[in-house]
């Protein structure tokens, strides 16, 4: 009896079950190569890092879906980015072009490495003068001290 009662209830659950469908792409083939080629230059405004043609979030879809309207109701795509841009800012291009707002973003890594090569230069040139600088009468004490050292092992 519980067999059975088990199975009615995932018979049951399996039809409740509804998965969702794609949304319905146009009709027109040209129309979504358009799509998905501004698709590849805008972001996903909450992914990190991904193209709406990548992300699969609801907000993603959403904007595919603007996109996709903007199009067909005539728009080039320079206007559909220029209207996105509009919309949300510089943000919103995968690669945002080069500005004063944006200066940093495109020179800052660069400056960063070229700096951290000059502070590793400076310092491994700093560890090598530092030690071509060892005073001579250091050296004899070593030199002593080891002589020394060489000798008690002779005796023992």
């Amino acid at each position: 009896m519980r067999k059975l009662l088990f199975i009615l209830l995932l018979a049951v659950s399996t039809l409740s079950a509804q998965a969702k469908e794609a949304a319905l792409a146009s009709d027109n083939p040209e129309l979504e190569k358009r799509v998905m080629a501004l698709s590849e230059e805008l972001r996903c405004l909450v992914c990190q890092n991904q193209t709406l043609a990548d992300s699969h979030a609801e907000l993603a879809m959403d904007l595919k879906q603007q996109v996709r309207e903007k199009l067909s109701s005539g728009m080039t795509n320079q206007q559909v980015v220029d209207y996105m841009v509009e919309r949300y800012g510089d943000f919103v291009m995968y690669r945002p072009p080069m500005k004063s707002t944006t200066f940093l973003l495109w020179v800052g890594p660069f400056a960063l490495l070229i700096g951290g090569i000059l502070v590793l230069v400076r310092k491994l040139s700093r560890r090598q003068a530092n030690q071509s600088e060892v005073p001579d009468t250091d050296l004899k004490r070593a030199a002593s001290l080891l002589e020394g050292a060489n000798e008690t092992k002779d005796k023992a």
